[in-house]
Protein backbone atom coordinates (compact mmCIF):
# COMPACT_ATOMS: atom_id res chain seq x y z
CA UNK A 1 0.00 0.00 0.00
CA UNK A 2 1.43 3.40 -0.89
CA UNK A 3 1.63 6.17 1.66
CA UNK A 4 -1.88 7.05 2.76
CA UNK A 5 -3.34 10.50 2.24
CA UNK A 6 -6.08 9.81 4.83
CA UNK A 7 -6.65 12.74 7.19
CA UNK A 8 -8.01 10.64 10.05
CA UNK A 9 -7.29 7.26 11.56
CA UNK A 10 -10.85 6.19 10.78
CA UNK A 11 -10.40 7.10 7.10
CA UNK A 12 -7.08 5.24 7.01
CA UNK A 13 -8.67 2.10 8.42
CA UNK A 14 -11.66 2.37 6.09
CA UNK A 15 -9.29 2.45 3.11
CA UNK A 16 -7.66 -0.87 3.99
CA UNK A 17 -8.83 -4.27 2.73
CA UNK A 18 -10.66 -6.13 5.52
CA UNK A 19 -7.89 -8.62 6.36
CA UNK A 20 -5.27 -5.85 6.58
CA UNK A 21 -7.65 -3.62 8.54
CA UNK A 22 -8.14 -6.45 11.07
CA UNK A 23 -4.38 -6.73 11.70
CA UNK A 24 -3.86 -2.97 11.97
CA UNK A 25 -6.90 -2.62 14.25
CA UNK A 26 -5.66 -5.39 16.56
CA UNK A 27 -2.24 -3.76 16.95
CA UNK A 28 -3.73 -0.26 17.24
CA UNK A 29 -6.18 -1.31 19.94
CA UNK A 30 -3.42 -3.00 21.95
CA UNK A 31 -1.23 0.10 21.76
CA UNK A 32 -4.10 2.39 22.74
CA UNK A 33 -4.93 0.19 25.76
CA UNK A 34 -1.35 0.44 27.06
CA UNK A 35 -0.40 3.95 25.96
CA UNK A 36 0.81 6.14 28.84
CA UNK A 37 -0.93 9.50 29.28
CA UNK A 38 0.37 12.44 27.26
CA UNK A 39 0.72 10.83 23.85
CA UNK A 40 -1.83 11.60 21.13
CA UNK A 41 -2.96 9.35 18.29
CA UNK A 42 -3.28 10.98 14.88
CA UNK A 43 -2.39 10.55 11.24
CA UNK A 44 1.08 11.75 10.34
CA UNK A 45 3.65 10.69 7.74
CA UNK A 46 0.90 8.72 5.97
CA UNK A 47 0.37 6.31 8.88
CA UNK A 48 -1.18 6.04 12.31
CA UNK A 49 1.13 7.86 14.69
CA UNK A 50 1.32 8.27 18.44
CA UNK A 51 3.15 11.48 19.28
CA UNK A 52 3.96 14.00 21.94
CA UNK A 53 2.02 17.12 20.91
CA UNK A 54 3.90 20.32 20.16
CA UNK A 55 2.03 22.00 23.01
CA UNK A 56 3.91 19.68 25.39
CA UNK A 57 7.27 19.49 23.57
CA UNK A 58 7.80 22.09 20.82
CA UNK A 59 11.61 21.74 20.56
CA UNK A 60 11.73 19.40 17.55
CA UNK A 61 14.12 19.81 14.63
CA UNK A 62 11.35 19.53 12.03
CA UNK A 63 8.54 21.39 13.84
CA UNK A 64 6.54 18.17 13.91
CA UNK A 65 5.31 16.45 17.08
CA UNK A 66 7.88 14.10 18.62
CA UNK A 67 7.01 10.65 17.30
CA UNK A 68 6.77 7.72 19.70
CA UNK A 69 5.14 4.87 17.74
CA UNK A 70 3.76 4.65 14.20
CA UNK A 71 1.85 1.87 12.45
CA UNK A 72 1.22 1.24 8.77
CA UNK A 73 0.08 -1.39 6.31
CA UNK A 74 2.75 -1.34 3.61
CA UNK A 75 2.58 -3.09 0.24
CA UNK A 76 4.26 -6.35 1.33
CA UNK A 77 4.27 -6.12 5.12
CA UNK A 78 3.11 -4.21 8.17
CA UNK A 79 5.44 -1.69 9.76
CA UNK A 80 5.55 -0.73 13.42
CA UNK A 81 7.96 2.11 14.16
CA UNK A 82 9.09 2.03 17.78
CA UNK A 83 11.12 5.20 18.27
CA UNK A 84 11.84 4.28 21.88
CA UNK A 85 13.60 1.10 20.70
CA UNK A 86 15.80 3.01 18.27
CA UNK A 87 16.73 5.55 20.91
CA UNK A 88 17.53 3.12 23.71
CA UNK A 89 19.78 0.15 23.14
CA UNK A 90 18.76 -1.69 26.36
CA UNK A 91 15.15 -1.69 25.11
CA UNK A 92 16.31 -3.03 21.75
CA UNK A 93 18.31 -5.74 23.54
CA UNK A 94 15.22 -6.73 25.53
CA UNK A 95 13.13 -6.89 22.36
CA UNK A 96 15.71 -9.02 20.56
CA UNK A 97 15.96 -11.36 23.55
CA UNK A 98 12.17 -11.70 23.77
CA UNK A 99 11.96 -12.63 20.08
CA UNK A 100 14.76 -15.18 20.45
CA UNK A 101 13.12 -16.74 23.52
CA UNK A 102 9.79 -16.92 21.68
CA UNK A 103 11.47 -18.57 18.69
CA UNK A 104 10.28 -15.79 16.37
CA UNK A 105 12.31 -14.09 13.65
CA UNK A 106 12.82 -10.39 14.31
CA UNK A 107 12.76 -8.29 11.13
CA UNK A 108 13.81 -4.85 12.35
CA UNK A 109 15.67 -1.85 11.01
CA UNK A 110 16.70 1.10 13.19
CA UNK A 111 13.24 1.49 14.68
CA UNK A 112 11.01 -0.26 12.16
CA UNK A 113 9.66 -3.64 13.17
CA UNK A 114 8.32 -5.38 10.04
CA UNK A 115 5.91 -8.31 10.11
CA UNK A 116 3.86 -10.09 7.45
CA UNK A 117 1.23 -11.67 9.72
CA UNK A 118 -0.07 -10.79 13.16
CA UNK A 119 1.40 -14.09 14.41
CA UNK A 120 4.88 -12.80 13.47
CA UNK A 121 4.56 -9.86 15.85
CA UNK A 122 5.40 -10.36 19.52
CA UNK A 123 2.55 -8.06 20.57
CA UNK A 124 2.84 -8.63 24.36
CA UNK A 125 6.45 -7.43 24.26
CA UNK A 126 5.56 -4.45 22.07
CA UNK A 127 2.82 -3.28 24.44
CA UNK A 128 5.12 -3.83 27.42
CA UNK A 129 7.65 -1.48 25.82
CA UNK A 130 4.94 1.06 24.98
CA UNK A 131 3.49 0.95 28.51
CA UNK A 132 6.95 1.34 30.06
CA UNK A 133 7.75 4.57 28.22
CA UNK A 134 6.06 7.61 29.77
CA UNK A 135 6.25 10.91 27.89
CA UNK A 136 8.97 12.26 30.18
CA UNK A 137 11.20 9.22 29.53
CA UNK A 138 10.75 9.51 25.77
CA UNK A 139 11.62 13.22 25.84
CA UNK A 140 14.69 12.51 28.00
CA UNK A 141 15.94 9.82 25.56
CA UNK A 142 15.33 12.14 22.64
CA UNK A 143 17.23 14.98 24.26
CA UNK A 144 20.10 12.72 25.32
CA UNK A 145 20.56 11.71 21.67
CA UNK A 146 20.51 15.26 20.27
CA UNK A 147 23.77 16.84 19.19
CA UNK A 148 24.00 20.38 20.47
CA UNK A 149 26.40 23.05 19.22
Amino acid sequence: MPRSEAATVEAYLAGLPEERRDVITTVRDAINRHLPPGYEERMNWGMISWEIPLSRYPETYNRQPLSFVALAAQKNHYALYLMCVHADSPVETELRRAYAEAGKKLDMGKSCLRFKRLEDLLLPEVVRIVAATPVEAHIARHEAGRVRN
